[in-house]
């Protein structure tokens, strides 16, 4: 326990009466003449009575709402169940020291900071700081004179006007970062269930044609995506396949897919414009550059659609092998035959949707039984590997080429998707959707 200074003498009380008293004589006694904004309530704790009564009276004067103890102890007990915004304190007080009850007064719990001010004689560095390690926020030093204590008043009343704001900010912050978590799992519980309507323009994933097959991979880089494949026959030794890149990424991407999807669908041919029926008997597929031709012009037709895509769409007759094919605007379909030799296929063309009145150029080749063709989306040439660089067509090549010779189907487009992944800088997620179409020729 701490001696206890001759702070509380009658000679240092009348000083304090004395001194207060001539500076509420020099300047306005209410509260009006002085905002202290945030600080309504004070609770003055001292042992001495004539002390607390100065203070009480001072204070009262200016304005405030104050309580009073004579005690640690009790002044606890009243701030836990009315905490005060200010606590003046005496430092030395029989049983609970005003160090302790700092301590104390800061272990509450509440939804609020107030301002604590330990009074004292004390002026040394080190005992300065224990009282800032035990949770007060300012000093003063007996006597006390007014014209400092409206100052310290004033000074704690702005850092709490400053805090109780900024607690309000962060309140409404976690109120609308709640109202947004909400959102946001409203609109990724519609994002799953727009995958799985994503998922059902491909129904399956491999289909075999004879001794032909089709294989396809399609991963979107989010919960959706702009990437779309597809294969259709409307008979025997007949057969289409396509890729396809919508613009952009996300939502706007996906419908325009959907959209697609329904224009070259695999299970209603009276509704593929690649399509044509004929002799009202069987269905014929039309030449893939008017195919082309015919879907840029009903994305031209609307003007409110801003999105275009690259496409690559491919006919092929399974009796001898002639593919026809057109290109717009996506990346170089790959040919792997049976030699062991590898080429691209295409010049480029234009993306459809951006420009009316567009003629796209067929492009033709014929494939021999064990021949093997790829299509694919730029999420694979625009990989980006962990030297920074891109894996571009002839890393492509390559990667088709390790794989080849030991996989096929949709194997064979699984491990050229997790060789991918393999080469990426580790950690990093895709870029862009990534999708194929593995088509393995085998004759008639």
């Amino acid at each position: 326990m701490l001696n206890r200074p001759a702070l509380g003498s009658l000679r240092s009380v009348k000083v304090t009466v004395q001194r207060v008293q001539v500076a509420e004589g020099s300047q306005a006694e209410a509260r009006s003449d002085q905002d202290f904004g945030a600080i309504q309530k004070v609770l003055v704790v001292d042992d001495s009575r004539l002390q607390r009564r100065i203070l009480v009276a001072s204070l009262k004067k200016w304005g405030f709402e104050v309580l009073d103890a004579d005690n640690g102890d009790a002044a606890i007990e009243m701030c836990a169940t009315d905490p005060p915004d200010l606590v003046l304190s005496d430092w030395v007080m029989p049983g609970m020291s005003g160090l302790e009850f700092c301590r104390a007064f800061r272990a509450l719990e509440s939804d609020q900071y107030s301002y604590f001010i330990l009074l004292t004689s004390k002026s040394e560095k080190q005992e300065v700081a224990r009282g800032l390690d035990a949770g007060a926020d300012d000093f003063l030093i007996k006597p006390l004179e007014a014209d400092e204590l409206r100052a310290r008043i004033s000074a704690g009343a702005r850092i709490l006007d400053m805090q109780r704001e900024l607690s309000e900010k962060n309140r409404m912050i976690e109120s609308a970062l709640e109202d947004l978590r909400v959102a946001h799992d409203a609109i990724d519980k519609d994002l799953i269930q727009a995958r799985k309507i994503q998922e059902s323009l491909v129904p399956e994933l491999t289909r075999d044609f004879g001794k032909s097959r089709v294989s396809m991979l399609l991963k979107p880089c989010g919960h959706i995506g702009g990437d779309l494949v597809g294969m259709f026959s409307p008979g025997v030794n007949r057969l289409g396949f396509y890729s396809i890149d919508v613009s952009g990424h996300g939502i706007t991407s996906a419908m325009m897919t959907a959209r697609l999807g329904g224009y070259l669908s695999s299970n209603h041919f009276d509704q593929n414009v690649a399509m044509e029926k004929r002799f009202d008997k069987f269905y014929a597929l039309l030449p893939p550059e008017q195919v082309a031709e015919m879907l840029n012009c009903r994305l031209m037709a609307d003007a409110g659609v801003e999105e275009y895509f690259t496409m690559v769409y491919a006919i092929v007759d399974l009796r001898n092998g002639h593919l026809k094919m057109v290109q717009a605007g996506h990346p170089h379909p790959l040919v792997l035959r049976q030699d062991g030799s590898a080429e691209f296929l295409g010049e480029g063309g234009l993306p459809i949707g951006l420009l009316p009145d567009v003629s796209f150029q067929r492009i033709e080749t014929y494939l021999q039984p064990g021949d093997k063709l790829m299509l694919y989306s730029d999420g694979f040439t625009e990989c980006r590997l962990a030297d920074g660089g891109l894996l571009e067509e002839e890393g492509l090549q390559q990667m088709a080429r390790d794989c080849a010779p030991d996989r096929c189907g949709t194997e064979f487009l699984d491990d050229m998707f997790w060789r991918m992944t393999q080469a990426m800088a580790p950690g990093s997620g895709m870029d862009d959707d990534v999708s194929a179409v593995f088509f393995e020729y085998n004759g008639a």
